[in-house]
């Protein structure tokens, strides 16, 4: 299998599960607090590692707690974790979750060690960038230093696939011609375009990105499926799996992992598309980040089980 090189962020979530989103100046209690490792970056990559692939994680850490939390998670689910940088002077990131009992949160993220990932940082690895077959990016790290590490990537001639989120508000156009998948979600989507109702327009939208410079593009939408424009498959829409959602965290990121994997594995875009699709059902009838990620096998079996249901 070809190697996976994910280059983003790594967070501890700190989820609260409150009653009510507290008014301003109001003080509630919680009966407890999790501590809950996350960061696309790392969800990717710790994805992608349950589903048995060859995957390195690269991106920078503080040197407390809460990295080796993140880090003992990621080792755990078989990720190379040797080339994450720990910085002295700076903490890991941290997102702050609230969520009420109606399912609505409130998140403020503290970037800490995520925003000091460098293009120096990229420049001083460079032999992970040339010894990886498929390199993933985010944009939880410095736009500049993805920017450059995507150019980098491609010069060496690596297949690069963005998660474009969170969508900044000048998206760098150079970007779009380093880039071989773009997945973005529906609100992305609108947000890289600039279109209203880009669901209705799918193909348009699909269509202005290829002509800034994207090779493909995949569009997730939730219970609408999957929506694909490839320079090899054609353009196809798959259908979502049916299932009770739970919890949406890091379904984005497990699809974007699954996806690689499968290419990786020699698999046709279409193909790794379906398979990923499966994978981030799967994800969001589980709570938590990296705690909802199946193993390849759990997938498999679902497969297996779906496929059967229909044949029934």
């Amino acid at each position: 299998m070809k190697k996976i090189l994910v280059i983003g962020s790594l967070n501890l979530d700190m989820v609260v599960n409150v009653d009510h989103t507290p008014a301003v100046g109001e003080t509630i209690l919680s009966d407890k607090m999790e501590m809950i490792p996350g960061g696309k970056g790392a969800n990717q990559a710790c994805a992608a590692g349950c589903l048995n692939a060859d995957v390195t994680m690269f991106g920078a850490v503080g040197s407390d707690m809460y990295a080796d939390i993140q880090m003992k998670s990621l080792s755990a689910a078989g990720v190379d974790i040797s080339r994450i940088i720990k910085r002295a002077e700076a903490t890991t990131g941290i997102a702050l979750i609230t969520v009420n009992s109606d399912g609505d949160n409130c998140i403020v993220v503290v970037s800490g060690a995520n925003a000091t990932l460098s293009c120096r940082d990229i420049d001083d690895n460079i032999d992970l960038l040339k010894e990886a077959d498929i390199i993933i990016f985010q944009l939880e790290i410095p736009l500049e230093t993805v920017c450059y590490g995507a150019k980098a990537a491609k010069e060496l001639g690596k297949t690069v696939i963005l998660d474009p989120a969170p969508v900044p508000k000048i998206f760098p156009e150079e970007l779009f011609r380093c880039v071989d998948i773009i997945k973005p979600n529906e609100t992305e989507l609108q947000m890289l375009t600039g279109m209203d109702h880009v669901e209705s327009h799918l193909a348009e939208a699909a269509g202005l990105l290829k002509r800034k410079g994207v090779k493909n593009v995949l569009v997730t939408l939730g219970e609408k499926g999957v929506y694909l424009d490839s320079e090899v498959d054609g353009i196809w829409r798959i259908p979502a799996v049916p299932v009770e959602a739970v919890d949406t965290t890091a379904a984005g990121d497990s699809f974007t992992a699954a996806l690689a994997v499968m290419l990786a594995d020699g698999k046709s875009l279409k193909e790794a598309a379906s398979f990923a699709n499966y994978v981030s059902a799967i994800v969001v009838t589980r709570k938590g980040a990296q705690s909802s990620i199946p193993t390849f096998d759990e997938v498999h079996q679902y497969i297996e089980k779906a496929e059967k249901k229909k044949a029934d």
